[in-house]
């Protein structure tokens, strides 16, 4: 069974933070956090639609202008999210330009900020020189992006100012069963789209659903029940879910919500930048350590752990950081237990 998420980080662990992640059958993507973006192909980037930044500290945040920069003549809705403040940081980065040329670019940022109890949403056209068209407020639940296939979920943790940590979670997945498909005697085609979205919306068992291809050069059709195709042809499993934590103080609040947050995951992306020998360090500075990191995904039971954003007082070797997070994941070495 192939992946519906394909996620990569966008650079090397020692450089900043940012987590990519392709949507394969929706030819989209989304980004965690916008570090130094300016390495990867232009081809990559024109599929995101969601970027979500944890914080605007310069490691996670300075991607903003290259992104601007590519996307500025195109016709798109890019949607970013961000914690208390963000909206303020967006309007400053494009405060910092002259836009008197772009009255006709089809380009909007919708910038949505997630408040204690709020998100405030503000739409900043190109053709208004990025000023606010509208603004609106709704009660925060948790819950960023709800979409047919797919929602993003936030906690707000503590890294002496909000920082977000993020979970991408897959929808009841549907799989076709092939044998069933062959003896249906229709092939697949985008027919197969239109079931799925009308298994998720909770359509009536008598919904038609209609299946056309070509055949010997002519178009064929068959109406056929949804909830025959249901019965029949579809399973459900569970869907892909994938965790991304940065920047955080390893406190016990901190480890519920981060628990709670990325519980079960397929995957699950943690920083630490120090080694468990500079725990003290590591709290002041409100990170993890590898050996946290390894804690908080043993803690809550995640299938796998990619551990990144190391410090480069280390001289450049991963392999330290590591052994560390995985010895304590598997519970070869003690976990650590918060201040």
């Amino acid at each position: 069974m192939k992946a519906a998420f394909l996620p990569r980080l966008v650079n090397p662990p020692f450089g900043d933070p940012g987590l990519y992640v392709e949507l394969r059958y929706e030819g989209r993507a989304v980004l965690f956090d916008l570090g130094r973006i300016d390495r990867r192909p232009a081809a990559m980037l024109f599929k995101l639609h969601h970027v979500f930044v944890s914080h605007t500290h310069m490691d996670h945040f300075i991607g903003f202008d290259h992104l601007l920069r590519i996307f500025l003549a195109r016709d798109r809705n890019l949607h970013l999210y961000g914690p208390e403040g963000f909206l303020d940081n967006v309007r400053g980065r494009l405060a910092g330009y002259t836009w008197n040329l772009i009255d006709s670019y089809p380009l909007v940022f919708t910038v949505h900020e997630v408040g204690r109890d709020t998100i405030r949403t503000a739409i900043l056209p190109a053709r208004t020189a990025f000023t606010t068209e509208s603004e609106t407020e709704r009660p925060f639940d948790g819950v960023l992006v709800d979409e047919e296939s797919f929602r993003v979920v936030t906690s707000q943790l503590d890294h002496k100012i909000t920082s977000l940590g993020f979970a991408l979670e897959e929808k009841t997945r549907l799989n076709v069963r092939p044998e069933k498909l062959a003896e249906l005697g229709v092939p697949a085609g985008r027919w197969l789209n239109q079931l799925k979205a009308a298994v998720r919306a909770g359509a009536p068992d008598d919904t038609p659903i209609v299946a056309e291809w070509h055949a010997d050069g002519h178009r064929t059709s068959r109406e056929l029940r949804l909830g025959d195709l249901r019965r029949d042809l579809l399973v459900e499993t569970r869907g892909q879910k994938i965790a991304y934590v940065v920047d955080t103080v390893f406190t016990a609040p901190n480890m519920q919500r981060i628990c709670d947050l990325v519980r079960d995951a397929d995957v699950f992306f943690c920083e630490s930048l120090f080694l468990d020998s500079e725990r003290d360090e590591a709290s002041k500075r409100h990170h993890l350590t590898a050996r946290q990191a390894g804690t908080l995904a043993r803690a809550a039971g995640v299938q796998r752990l990619e551990n990144f954003h190391f410090s480069s007082r280390y001289e450049r070797d991963p392999n330290p950081f590591r052994r560390e997070a995985q010895a304590a994941f598997r519970g070869e070495i003690e976990p650590d237990v918060p201040d």
